[in-house]
């Protein structure tokens, strides 16, 4: 066959990736490093020696087995509307399993279905609907539909029902375009309007409070984890440590100065809100945010929200990416305060592919999924 799957060397692996303008940055060579319980490697697919994709493959050891779960988080970085993408997984496959993998997991980045901010409010409105996916997309691609049906065809499996956190990266996320379909940057006035009245009243309120934003340094991290345990407490989650955030500045800004940044909303010295955001070429995203429970009529999260934008335009970037929601927009469902803070902004909910399994040892493959289910 004239696809190959082999290792790289990280710099031809970033290369690939800067020269395509973007990709998830959970797919930088980069993120090997902040994910330091699993073994990371750059791998490149080749068509009769051209390079035409790049993966960073992240490997976890099944307990007292030498045995891998071979995982590419939002990747492989394909070309996903080329016909031999069949041809290309496949010969992930091949190179996993000579690598002792019982099973691959990828997530394609490939965009699905996209619901505007007036599909989302009218669904939200409706008591009829209780899931995004109840509600018709405004656009449905053909060749992610393609890709869905080689995914079958090939015995990928996937379990995304779109609901929650809890399983790998997100299926459902929502998204600010800052290009016109010719390709020029939205103004800042056009951004505006798109907004709701509740988003620009609450820009101008936190302008008139005196709400101060600003990006901050490494040192700063630890203010923005301080108040980020605080929304986790309140909030219910469970918190990241700040070495975690640490080791992913170090890293991502090591790769590239001004990868990652951390940005700081404060009125009359104190600490109202914080950030981080990431950009890989053309993308940002707001990766982590934090707010105080004090002060929260002054709308520290709206102006901090507000800089990241009007910053990823000063970047050149064509898309802000707010992360991940739920579909759920039923009135009694705990994430719809969520998607209505994101749907503020006018940007659009998308669905990817979600993330798929393709076993190679199914006996080891679904005793790790029953492991992970009763965790």
């Amino acid at each position: 066959m004239s696809i190959t799957v082999k290792p790289i060397a990280s710099e031809a692996h970033l290369d690939f990736i800067t020269k395509r303008g973007s990709a998830s940055f959970l797919q930088i060579p980069a993120w090997a490093a902040v994910k330091q319980e699993w073994r990371g490697e750059s791998l490149g697919f080749f068509d009769d020696g051209t390079l035409i994709g790049v993966g960073l493959v992240l490997y976890r050891k099944l307990p007292k087995l030498r045995r891998y779960l071979a995982y590419l988080p939002e990747g492989p970085v394909l070309d996903w509307e080329r016909p031999d993408v069949d041809e290309q997984l496949e010969a992930l496959v091949r190179y996993a399993k000579k690598a002792r993998a019982f099973a691959v997991r990828i997530g394609p980045t490939i965009i699905h279905r996209r619901w505007s901010a007036e599909t989302i409010k009218e669904a939200v409105a409706d008591d009829e609907v209780a899931r995004l996916s109840e509600r018709e997309p405004d656009d449905t691609s053909l060749a992610a539909t393609r890709v869905l049906r080689q995914l079958q065809h090939l015995g990928w499996q996937t379990s995304e029902d779109g609901e929650g956190f809890a399983a790998g990266q997100p299926m459902f996320n929502f998204q600010l375009p800052l290009l016109h379909e010719d390709g020029s940057a939205k103004t800042e006035a056009e951004l505006l309007k798109g907004m709701n009245q509740q988003w620009r009243r609450n820009i101008k309120r936190a302008d008139k409070a005196g709400v101060e934003v600003r990006t901050g340094q490494r040192a700063d991290l630890a203010r923005f984890h301080e108040i980020y345990l605080e929304t986790a407490e309140r909030d219910g989650f469970t918190g990241r440590a700040l070495s975690y955030f640490e080791t992913m500045w170090d890293a991502l800004n090591a790769e590239e100065d001004g990868r990652m940044q951390v940005y700081l909303a404060e009125h009359e010295g104190d600490l109202v809100a914080a950030t981080t955001m990431i950009r890989v070429g053309a993308h940002s995203w707001y990766s982590y945010g934090a707010s105080t429970t004090a002060k929260r009529d002054v709308r520290g999260s709206n102006a901090i929200q507000w800089q990241m934008i009007r910053d990823a335009v000063a970047a050149g970037c064509a898309v802000y990416d707010m992360r991940g929601i739920t579909e759920g927009v039923g009135k009694d469902d705990p994430e719809l305060g969520l998607i209505q803070f994101k749907v503020g902004t006018g940007g659009e909910a998308v669905a990817h592919l979600g993330e798929w399994d393709r076993a190679i040892n199914k006996v080891l493959h679904l005793a790790f999924l029953t492991y992970m289910k009763r965790r």
